[in-house]
């Protein structure tokens, strides 16, 4: 018997593991019975243990002191990857972080298998970077090496889309022309592939591979955008200076909008721009409250606010943000047409890959049969809504929102190591 495999999707906001077993692919629990975690690391400084997933996420919650990182998978390729965050008395490297992480998805994968784990096929997207072969090859340099300090000893890669249309083609029973739309926490991939029951058993499926393009825009990147445009200017975004010639510098209000840069506000510099920022505003009570939320260090809990904004209004059209400052709450509406609007500019350059895409692969966009979504981010309305509209003769199928690319990995691990 060959050694087992699997396969590890490491997403931006959720991460998977796939395993092949009696005859199929299967999601690895991960917390619990939970197959589905979210990619967050929290370093408790009460009892100095280092948690993932919801547990991370419910002891920030719950007001522990200590750091939490989430949106890790951002910060590979980016200039950030070589900075170190403060843990107590230590300096951590981002990659060491990361790797902690894949080291707590390769205990789960071997809990599941019951043995050592070596092999493992690393879910990636097609551009870590965009526009940049150098920084994007370094980013995948990056993961690899993250996930062989923790004793991966045979790592191979495959597209994200590609994985989801491995796992998708197990439910076809005719050759389909299918549109991989894969769009989870940091980036929009894209691929078009030939599937059938019979391509399926082939192990190279290089020639049905007709065209694989992304962008570095995902689920992230809206609620950044909604958090600028809803949340940011009550604390002082785009408000003037005392003497009226300019506006607040914008470049801390983005830091706190953004998932993998807001750690870097908690740092003694920040402190002190930040109250300089205050003593410059014609309105420091805002800046204060700006200030109050990077002192009791609570961004993360402020992005997930906007974050859960922006999911429940997937189904409602309006919904209200409540945020609790010390001696103040904000409630702060939201609308469908107000998320559409902060959006609507990074959803067209989303589908204007998506057409790029089927350029690309020399076909015209009637000629696509099947539109195949997974990924969190594919249920936003917006930009669901502007993908399908280029394809309205095609059959649109939605795959496991969050568990198609793990799956599919695992069936690539069991061809790529020749699993039993």
């Amino acid at each position: 018997m060959s050694p087992i495999s699997g396969g590890i999707d490491f997403g931006t906001s959720n991460s998977t593991v796939g395993i092949f077993r009696g005859g199929r692919p299967k999601l690895v629990a991960l917390e619990g019975e939970q197959v589905t975690m979210p990619s967050a690391v929290f370093y408790n400084f009460e009892d100095n243990g280092t948690y993932f997933g919801r547990r991370a996420i419910a002891d920030y919650t719950d007001h522990a002191e200590g750091r939490l990182l989430r949106a890790l998978k951002s910060v590979l390729g980016s200039s950030l990857v070589h900075e170190k965050t403060r843990i107590k008395a230590r300096s951590i490297a981002f990659t060491d972080i990361i790797g902690s992480f894949i080291g707590y998805l390769k205990d789960r994968l071997e809990a599941e298998a019951g043995e050592e784990v070596e092999s493992v096929v690393l879910g990636r997207p097609v551009h870590f970077v965009d526009e940049d072969e150098t920084a994007d090859r370094e980013a995948q340099d990056q993961l690899e090496n993250a996930a062989r300090a923790q004793g991966f000893k045979h790592i191979a890669f495959q597209f994200e889309p590609i994985a989801a249309a491995l796992d998708y083609e197990q439910r076809v029973t005719r050759e389909e022309l299918a549109l991989i739309i894969d769009i989870g926490g940091g980036t929009s991939d894209f691929s078009i592939v030939r599937v059938s029951p019979e391509r399926a058993q082939a192990n190279d499926r290089r020639e049905d591979i007709l065209a694989s393009t992304g962008i570095h825009i995902g689920g992230t990147d809206f609620d950044k955008l909604l958090s600028v445009s809803h949340v940011m200017p009550e604390f002082g975004y785009k408000t003037p200076t005392r003497d009226g010639k300019r506006n607040l510098p914008a470049g801390y209000f983005f830091d706190l909008a953004t998932w993998q840069r807001i750690n870097m506000l908690y740092t003694p510099k920040a402190m002190t721009d930040l109250r300089q920022i205050r003593y410059e505003a014609a309105r420091p009570e805002l800046v204060e409250r700006m200030i109050d939320v990077v002192s009791h260090r609570q961004g993360h809990a402020l992005a997930s606010k906007v974050e859960r904004a922006k999911i429940d209004l997937t189904d409602a059209r309006e919904t209200t943000m409540d945020i609790s400052l010390p001696g103040e709450r904000l409630r702060l509406p939201v609308t469908r047409a107000g998320l559409d609007e902060a959006i609507d500019d990074t959803v067209e350059r989303v589908v204007a890959v998506v057409s790029k895409t089927v350029a690309e692969a020399g076909l015209k966009p009637e000629q696509i049969t099947t539109l195949f979504l997974t990924g969190g981010s594919t249920a936003i309305p917006l930009l669901k809504q502007s993908i399908l509209a280029l394809f309205p003769k095609a059959i649109a199928v939605e795959g496991d929102m969050f568990g198609s690319v793990g799956l599919g990995l695992a069936l690539d691990a069991k061809r790529k190591f020749a699993t039993a």
